[in-house]
């Protein structure tokens, strides 16, 4: 089983917008999707005003679809999605994929699709999810790995953990994926979503803008619980060095980034 990291989407002609795609034993397993081919076609319907704030660089080129394809991959191929959450930078492409079943956390569908507030109607772009995709939602019981709360999605891939990170948005999670224990150089990796924006935010001795935390707190619907994730994922990665690959969506740095 192989992991790929690629980058589906730039917004404001620097960030990126990572996508985990796993070659799982039955079929390709995404994690998240970035922008979709329908974003391309008609943003104005599929983004809103959001267009506006992300200034996405919207080529068909770098959606996830089109990707696969360049991979050599089917897109068809494609069995499971797996979101962090719910943004439009995160689920466009779920149209590309119309037959894969689509996971996410229980809290997350609740308040983007069955019952949103004020904030999650005017945030989420339920055009992104009119054509009807397959959810199976979670919720988290006592289960714990590494002091995370989480949830088992061995059904998808073996290994492969929902975890609770709180703080962008509510329900957000990251997503373990574990690597191929046969592939000394292929490490599990922790897709961590908009759980953090740059790795300086969770790795000591490296710098992170001021403005960077500013924007993060300003788009969270959870701020509250920003920094008590960042601190436990900075703790997680100090202790898991060499073993485990922490990852944000949208840092420029590391595979997936610009220029991959």
């Amino acid at each position: 089983m192989r992991i790929h990291q690629l980058n589906c989407g730039t917004c404001a002609g620097i960030v990126p917008t990572r996508v985990l795609l796993v070659e799982a034993p039955d079929g390709l397993v995404l994690v998240d999707t970035g922008f979709g081919l329908r974003d391309v076609a008609d943003p104005a319907a599929r983004l809103g005003p959001m267009r506006h704030v992300l200034r996405a660089r919207l080529d068909p080129a770098e959606t996830a679809h089109r990707r696969i394809e360049a991979m050599g991959f089917d897109p068809r191929e494609v069995r499971h999605i797996v979101l962090t959450h719910l943004d439009v930078d995160h689920i466009g492409g779920l149209a590309d994929f119309p037959e894969a079943q689509v996971h996410v956390s229980s809290d997350a569908l609740t308040w983007a699709v069955r019952t949103p507030r004020w904030i999650e109607r005017r945030r989420y772009r339920r055009a992104q999810w009119s054509h009807g995709p397959r959810f199976a939602e979670y919720s988290y019981g006592t289960d714990r790995w590494e002091g995370f709360r989480v949830r088992d999605l061995d059904h998808v891939v073996e290994g492969m953990l929902l975890v609770d990170l709180p703080g962008h948005t509510v329900g957000h999670a990251g997503i373990l994926v574990p690597g191929d224990p046969g592939d000394p150089d292929e490490v599990d990796i922790l897709h961590a979503g908009d759980a953090f924006y740059l790795r300086g935010q969770i790795e000591p001795g490296i710098e992170s803008p001021t403005l960077v935390a500013v924007g993060e707190r300003v788009l969270a619907l959870e701020p509250a619980a920003v920094e008590l994730t960042h601190a436990r994922l900075r703790s997680l990665a100090g202790r898991s060095r060499g073993s485990l690959d922490v990852v944000c969506a949208h840092d420029p740095a590391g595979p997936g980034g610009l220029g991959r």
